[in-house]
Formats: C-alpha cells, structure tokens, sequence
C-alpha cells in the first residue's frame, strides 16, 4: 500500500506517493517496485567534474570527499550517502557553497542527467541548440565537451531563469554560447535547418524529482501526466525543424511516465516521416524502452531509461532521433569578423595587453549598444532580431573611456595567462574577502590581477595605493549571502 512508501529520508522527509503512481509502477515493476521505490526516496549527490579546468583525474584528486564514478559519464562522480570513508554526512554536505563550485570545477548534477551530453555526443565545430537550457547544468556539459569550438545556443523560455542560466555558462567558463530567450516555434522561423545537434530536456511530471520537489510530488496526477505529455508533443513537432538533414534530436526527460516518454515520440515519428529513431549508444546502466506499457510500436524498445535502483541517480528517460537526408553544402561557420570601432578596438588591444600574457581574444569580437565587448561565435546578423541575453563571450565593458575586463573573462582564464595573479588556498582567510568585496593590503605593481582558489579562476581584483580590491561581480555577492 502507498502508506508503506512514507520514510524519513536525510535530509528531507517523503510524504506518501499518489495512489495511482504506485498502482501504475507496481504493476509495470513487478518485484522490482520495492526496490524503486527505496531509492527514488533517497538523495543521490553527484558533482560533474568540468574539464575545461583540467583533465578529471587530477581534479577528482583534489575534492575533499570520497567519491565514485558515475558508471556513464567520465566526468561524473557520486557520493556515496554511506559515507563508508568516515567523511561528513550527506547532510552536512554544502556543495553549492565549496570555493571550488565557484571557481567552477564542478556542477552539482544528478547522475542519471549527466547521461544527455553522453548521448547526445556533441563535437567540436559542431552547431548545438539546448532548447530548454536552464539553470545551464546539460548546456554546460555539452560545451565542455565541445572544447570551446563550434557554437552553443542555450535557449530558456523563462526570461527570468535565463540570468541562473547565463551565471551559470559564465562559472564554468564557456566561451562559445549565446543565451536566448526563444519560444520553440520562433527560434524555428529564424534558423530552420541550422544546428547540426538539438537537446530537448523537456518539461515534465517529474516523477524523478519526488524526493527532492514537493511541488512536483503534490501535482502530480494522472491528468497532470496527460497535460504535461501533450505539451511535450507540441515542443518537439515545433522546434524539430532547427535540425538540418543528417542532424540529430536528443529527446529526454526526468519521468517514468510512458504517455511522456515513449507515447510523445510515437506520435512525434507518426507526423514526421523525415524522421528515425535511432538505437541509443550502449552505455552502463542504460535500460530499454518499455512501449508495450501503452502499446506502443515495438521499435521504441530504441528508447531508454535509467531507474533510481539499478544505478546512482533518480532516473531519466532519452531517446535519439536523426533527421534524415544529407546536410546542405553552404552551412555557416563560425563568425570571425569584428564590429568594433577602431579607436575602441585599440583601447580594448592595450588594456587587456596589459593584463595578459596572451593576445587578447578578437575573432568575433562585437561591441553592443549598452557598450558590452562580446566574443559571438555566430554573425550576428543571424540573431539581432531575436531576445538574446549573451551574444557569446563577455570579455568587457566600456565605461567612461575606459575598458574594464569582464568576470567572465577571468573565469575563462588560468594564472598562465595574466600577467599578475593571486592564488589563495581554501582555508585562507583572504578568500571570503574577496567574495565578500573587501581588500587587503598588497604592495605589488599596480593592474588587475587575477584571484584563484588553488589555481582555479575566481575572478578580477585591482591592485593599487598598496591594496588589492575585490572586483567579485556585487549580483554574486548577493547570492552567496542568501
């Protein structure tokens, strides 16, 4: 009976699951139900190590927990809830607030998320749309593994979620995405046949978020399933066209729901003949469609799913779809030209010259009309007509007949690459000052200086008059202090 699904799980209590949830997972489940319903009450942590700070093994060597890897993901690991290494408790875990979150070396993901990119495959050079991208934890490991080439557009429908998405591009330093803030059917309209790869992590019930969302738990309903399955179709018939033949739409979500899941790509392939289902790459953990659920056509067997109790995390379900035909001959690359006045593109050359060891960066470089300098990978006559947040990389501002380098410039950065660096260890005292906004007293040349966390990029300070004064954005103080 559902009452015997009630347990205190730390640090969260799980109220009782609805009755026709368990009645419709006891049925498909079998003897497997128990099992699922254990472990879907239960808090798998995961943290994605980010390899743009480094290889992942060097990394993992420098977090202070044990950890396993996450079976699917080689930049994935887990930590146990066990705690069989004697460490801190999960519940005295603070992931998100470890300097080494904010230098960006990790992303606190669940594991069976960090599966998307995997499957997904995005390479270098290629062009990549995540449609619903926000808060940035799968757009940010799609542009890990694009290596900084190619072009990201991370969309988020919600202009208010679009600025969590942005920060969260921007920590992680990714230089090759812009931010849009696009419904499907438009995004459609103004570049049909254009990205080579498409995510679509599509709104759902949520049925594998229960034990940490209690909107999600409380909504949830047969009816609410249907809603939510309904508005997935229209999703994907309306932003399908974005993908250029031979290109390849991964479609996933975080239920176990068939009407959401297999029954949304059945009727996607009934209306779009140019379409196929492919077989999903053979990853560990991954387990097969179940279309007989809602007897749906054999062949979506091709889908998958990662269950709560066959692996760590709270469980997802993919499927892979390629537009077929041949690509077109006259793709767009990469835009290189610059839209910079002179007198302002030499102001830019002196002052980063001055604060790095590099050439400071130029193919692409834009200057907007609030007088922002953005590294866009695309030419921007494809967007200027569309809500863009971030046209690319901001690597500065023009303030007053000065340039000031941006934070996302810094985080994007390694001390190699600036002529004046600070790096702090995780225990001194000076850091929470400098995430605070403060200074201390520092009597070396003056300029901005680059502050990190054992070597990972925090961001800019100032030195000068003997003091080196936090240039930590104020929007992230703020943040922090909540």
């Amino acid at each position: 009976m559902p009452g015997n699904y009630f347990q205190l799980v730390d640090p969260v209590v799980v109220p009782m699951w609805p009755d026709d949830f368990v009645k419709r997972m006891q049925e498909w489940l079998g003897d497997e139900a128990e099992a699922f319903f254990a472990a879907l009450s239960k808090r798998d942590y995961g943290i994605r190590l980010n390899p743009l700070r480094g290889a992942c093994e060097d990394l993992k060597a420098k977090l202070p927990w044990a950890t396993k890897p996450v079976p699917w993901c080689p930049a994935g690991q887990w930590l146990d809830p066990a705690r069989a290494d004697g460490g801190p408790s999960i519940a005295d875990l603070s992931l998100g607030a470890h300097p080494y979150h904010t230098a960006g070396v990790y992303y606190v993901q669940d594991p069976s998320a960090m599966a998307a990119a995997v499957l997904l495959d995005p390479q270098p050079g290629e062009w990549v749309v995540d449609l619903a991208a926000a808060p940035g934890s799968k757009a940010t490991h799609i542009a890990a593994r694009m290596k900084g080439e190619g072009v990201l557009v991370a969309n988020e429908i919600s202009r208010r979620r679009t600025s969590v998405l942005a920060m969260n591009l921007e920590r992680m330093g990714v230089t090759n995405a812009l931010v849009t803030n696009v419904y499907p059917d438009k995004l459609a309209e103004a570049w049909p046949s254009l990205f080579d790869a498409m995510l679509v992590d599509a709104p759902c019930s949520g049925e594998g978020t229960f034990s940490r969302d209690r909107h999600a738990l409380g909504d949830w309903s047969l009816k609410t399933v249907q809603a939510y399955a309904a508005r997935q179709r229209n999703i994907l018939n309306q932003s399908a066209p974005l993908v250029r033949p031979g290109g390849r739409i991964l479609y996933g979500t975080c239920t176990f729901s068939p009407e959401e899941n297999e029954g949304v790509i059945a009727a996607f392939l009934g209306d779009h003949s140019e379409f196929e289902l492919l077989d999903l790459p053979a990853v560990p953990g991954l387990s097969r469609g179940r279309p007989e659920w809602i007897g749906a056509p054999d062949d979506l067997r091709k889908t998958g799913r990662f269950w709560p109790h066959t692996g760590p995390g709270h469980g997802h379900f993919y499927a892979l779809l390629r537009r077929m035909g041949e690509p077109p001959q006259d793709l767009p690359a990469r835009w290189t030209d610059q839209e910079i006045p002179g007198r302002i593109l030499a102001l830019y050359r002196r002052t980063l010259g001055d604060a790095l060891t590099v050439d400071p960066p130029e193919e692409g470089l834009m200057l907007t009309k609030n007088d922002h300098l953005y590294i866009t990978p695309m030419e921007p006559g494809l967007w200027s007509r569309l809500p863009v947040l971030r046209p690319g990389w901001w690597v500065a501002s023009l303030r007053h007949d000065k340039v000031l380098p941006d934070h996302a410039l810094a985080m994007a950065l390694v001390p190699d690459s600036v002529t004046a660096s600070v790096s702090l260890a995780v225990d001194d005292q000076r850091l929470q000052r400098y995430l605070d906004g403060s200074l201390w007293p520092d009597r070396g040349a003056p300029g901005f200086v680059l502050v990190t966390v054992d070597g990972f990029p925090l961001g800019w300070a100032k030195r000068g008059g003997g003091k080196l004064r936090s240039r930590y954005p104020v929007h992230l103080r703020r943040l922090r202090a909540l």
